[in-house]
């Protein structure tokens, strides 16, 4: 039973570790697209560690499991695993474990779904407001307009991307304002950034008290306007993103005293207006690589006594 409890004392360590370890850190608001590489590895390592010991312990538990995990396998191999000496816990936490990944595997198809009952309602508020002209398609454009006393705008994720803004949006957003937002959104949809959401958000409504779970969904919520925030700034300039930023929120109160919702609005403007510089691309590289070892450590915790075996 050793590798899987390595592996499952892997995933927890690296569970309750990481998310403390990332609040420290000053480097992810200089290259939030980095830092959005590190949690999607780091969950998927804390994900594949838990899955891998769930995949031994079964094995341990039930010989039809071992017999198909190990079919390939030469005897050598399944006698350095020691399968027949993991005990009767090793059932339990199989099932556990099991039912951990069901319960996963149900949250986000519950958050895909409401995404799309969202969507779905949205595009069809659109419709009434914004009725289709003669012998247009819905969604062929990539800008809606509506009619608006409010200044706003957001992107409508799809199969066809739109960014939705108000009338009130367009008389104040001057210049190449207006293309900065759309640059923004359209950096949310080439990067498929609502899959981190729902990904995200499916982990810590499912797993609420696991403690990388519920930072990865605040981090994505944080890091994914950061870094379409730097897509549309390479376009046109950090001045013009956070002069946007500013006209379309500064009648919603968020850059008073007192904390809101959009909270984060004025943290991006003050770092767009206050840019620090880069991380190097050494140390950006070096991030990455390291990033890519979180998942590979567990693969080798499973492998290893195999490989040694054959050896």
């Amino acid at each position: 039973m050793l590798v899987s409890l390595v592996l499952l004392v892997l995933g927890a360590l690296t569970a309750v570790v990481t998310p403390r370890l990332m609040a420290r850190a000053q480097w992810p608001e200089r290259e939030p697209v980095v830092a959005l590489w590190v949690w999607q590895c780091v969950v998927a390592g804390v994900l594949l560690s838990f899955g891998l010991s769930m995949t031994f312990s079964a094995s341990a538990a039930w010989q039809a499991v071992r017999g198909q995990v190990f079919a390939p396998a030469p005897r050598a191999v399944v006698e350095a695993y020691a399968l027949a000496a993991y005990g009767p816990w090793s059932a339990v936490i199989a099932v556990l474990l099991a039912l951990g990944g069901l319960w996963t595997v149900a949250m986000l198809v519950r958050e895909i779904h409401r995404a799309q009952q969202r969507r779905r309602r949205r595009r069809s508020e659109l419709l009434v407001r914004s009725p289709l002209l003669p012998g247009e398609e819905p969604g062929s454009g990539p800008l809606v307009v509506l009619e608006g006393e409010r200044p706003d705008a957001w992107w409508l994720p799809g199969a066809a991307p739109q960014l939705v803004i108000t009338t009130a949006a367009l008389g104040r957003l001057k210049g190449r304002q207006l293309d900065a937002v759309l640059a923004h959104e359209q950096g949310h949809a080439q990067a498929r950034h609502d899959w981190l959401l729902h990904c995200s958000a499916a982990l810590a409504t499912g797993f609420p008290q696991v403690p990388v779970f519920a930072a990865f969904r605040d981090e994505m919520h944080r890091l994914v306007e950061l870094a379409a925030d730097d897509v549309a700034s390479r376009h046109f300039g950090r001045l013009t993103i956070a002069l946007a930023l500013v006209e379309l929120n500064e009648d919603r109160g968020v850059f008073g005293p007192c904390p809101t919702p959009d909270a984060q609005v004025p943290l991006r403007v003050n770092r767009l207006l206050a840019p620090v510089e880069r991380l190097t691309a050494a140390r950006r590289l070096r991030l990455t690589a390291a990033a890519a070892l979180v998942p590979v450590v567990p693969l080798v915790v499973a492998f290893l006594p195999g490989l040694s075996a054959l050896g």
